[in-house]
């Protein structure tokens, strides 16, 4: 406890910009997340793991134009959904997990009251030996 009524006020608003934020960030996920041709992008791409794919061969997959498909893959980064990096002459994209996981984590906060009555939700990426 902080003391005087005005600091108590303090961190209730602290508090609140906290959730705010976070609240605005799952908004902005689940926006990116629907639409059916990023939703099966980014799906492709967690089943894909953390190696990701390069972008001519989700285009591929997907059977749509490059043109198109980076107008979706631009949401989902924006949206922190993914991550990229440029590997010689391709820009290769990846789920970002992290995102993922605190989406999930922030959906299911509140679960049964908030007493535990799932393992906690969690994606654990092999890694090839």
């Amino acid at each position: 406890m902080c003391g005087p009524p005005a600091c108590q006020v303090a961190s209730l608003r602290h508090f609140d910009y906290i959730r705010t934020m976070e609240t605005d960030a799952a908004l902005e996920a689940l926006a990116a997340l629907a639409h059916n041709v990023r939703l099966a992008v980014f799906r492709l791409l967690v089943q894909a793991g953390p190696e990701g794919l390069p972008a001519g061969r989700i285009a591929e997959r997907m059977a749509m134009p490059a043109s198109s498909l980076s107008f979706h893959l631009k949401e989902l980064h924006r949206a922190g959904l993914l991550g990229s990096r440029q590997e010689g002459r391709s820009i290769l994209y990846m789920a970002r997990f992290e995102t993922m996981d605190a989406l999930l984590g922030y959906l299911t906060e509140n679960c049964c009251g908030g007493t535990p009555c799932l393992p906690a939700p969690s994606c654990t990426v092999a890694t090839a030996s």
